[in-house]
């Protein structure tokens, strides 16, 4: 079978190579990426819950929004507790008189919240939540066609946490690998993750801080829980998507297709993942694409994009299949590097980056960079041999 490439770079990408293959197998080279405009990096929160989620607190709609907005990010998704409105989210918190923003793009969302585990609908307009709360107990595969005529995002949340999601991963298009500012209880979600993908499923890596408690104003008072935004709030990971256009049909088809990064906080630098599968010097795949191998070597690039910490040394591993290729060490204002390998010309091979480091101090949240520990970026894959109509 012949496959495709699944959203195929078209942006031109330049990639000037200079002195190959060094003794460690790490090309040294002082390429730079010249992006020709043809999409836009954004960043936001995918998992944060206001008032409508009863046991959030001092966290209302204006206070979420607002906060987003001062951290300067592009979007976020809050995604109340569906539970605790008996489904009826559309007249919840998307009828919410704060609900609006002339500069934030806010999807439209929930958290479905079930006996079998919690998963997040992202949608870049209303739907009938109503239809996939009052299936949640259901067998999967009535779930998946309410799910799919409501044309919608589904997304795994904390996969190896309290209320893990527990139905078919063949529901979802993307699994929640980074959940709150505490790196280590991911390691597990880590592992699920690689067990989809080598499943063959290109399942989207996303983050979410799963925010529930803001800090006190005005007449608010504390809660026993409000200590904890000074340790995990929005942006705590950041999601990065790399979308066509600044619109919230742009973001969810960034999902949908694996354009995707998720960093510390939004802060902190995020990976840009390249690849020339032609040998032409130009990048034609990114992250989320798939092609079919040819058997030949093919050029990888790893940027690390935006407020890197001057003199630092970053961390690079590349994940291929589900174990470590390789390690690399990157550092300076625009760290980047490269690496040649061969695919697999028939089996499936997948290839993801992680980057360590000294994790970007975040003021508004102060406590939450000691939770990330050096946990700076990961990527989402790029694939070869991938079928997608698995």
């Amino acid at each position: 079978m012949i496959y495709n490439l699944k959203h195929t770079l078209s942006i031109g990408f330049v990639m000037l190579l200079l002195n190959f293959n060094d003794a460690s197998g790490q090309e040294n080279n002082k390429s730079k990426l010249i992006d020709s405009g043809a999409g836009v990096w954004l960043k936001g929160d995918l998992h944060v819950h206001s008032r409508h989620s009863t046991e959030s607190s001092n966290n209302a709609v204006a206070k979420i929004i607002n906060f987003s907005k001062a951290v300067k990010m592009d979007y976020v998704c809050i995604t109340d507790h569906d539970n605790h409105v008996n489904g009826d989210v559309a007249h919840h918190t998307w009828t919410d008189p704060e609900f609006k923003s002339d500069t934030l793009l806010l999807l439209y969302g929930a958290e479905w919240t079930t006996t079998r585990g919690h998963g997040n609908v992202f949608s870049a307009k209303p739907y009938d939540h109503q239809r996939l709360f009052d299936v949640r107990d259901q067998r999967d595969v009535n779930i998946g066609k309410v799910k799919k005529s409501l044309n919608i995002h589904l997304s795994a949340n904390h996969p190896s946490g309290k209320d893990n999601f527990g139905f078919s991963y063949d529901l979802v298009q993307s699994i929640e690998v980074w959940n709150s500012a505490m790196w280590t209880k991911n390691a597990n979600a880590m592992m699920i993750w690689d067990d989809m993908l080598s499943s063959g499923r290109m399942m989207t890596g996303r983050g979410g801080s799963d925010a529930h408690h803001g800090t006190p104003t005005a007449s608010e008072k504390p809660s026993q829980n409000t200590y904890q935004a000074a340790y995990n709030y929005i942006g705590t990971p950041t999601t990065w998507v790399y979308a066509k256009t600044r619109s919230l049909s742009a973001v969810v088809d960034a999902l949908n297709h694996g354009r995707v990064a998720v960093s510390a906080n939004p802060n902190s630098p995020h990976i840009a993942f390249y690849a020339d599968v032609t040998g032409t010097g130009k990048f034609d795949m990114m992250m989320g694409d798939n092609t079919v191998s040819t058997g030949k070597p093919v050029k990888f690039q790893i940027q690390l994009m935006g407020n890197t910490i001057p003199g630092e040394t970053y961390s690079v591993t590349v994940i291929k299949n589900g174990k470590t290729f390789n390690t690399y060490q990157i550092k300076g204002d625009a760290p980047v590097t490269t690496f040649t390998d061969v695919p697999d010309l028939k089996g499936r091979t997948y290839y993801r980056v992680t980057v360590e480091g000294k994790v970007n101090d975040y003021p508004e949240v102060p406590k939450s960079m000691a939770l990330s520990e050096k946990m700076v970026s990961l990527s989402n894959p790029i694939y070869f041999n991938f079928d997608p109509k698995f």
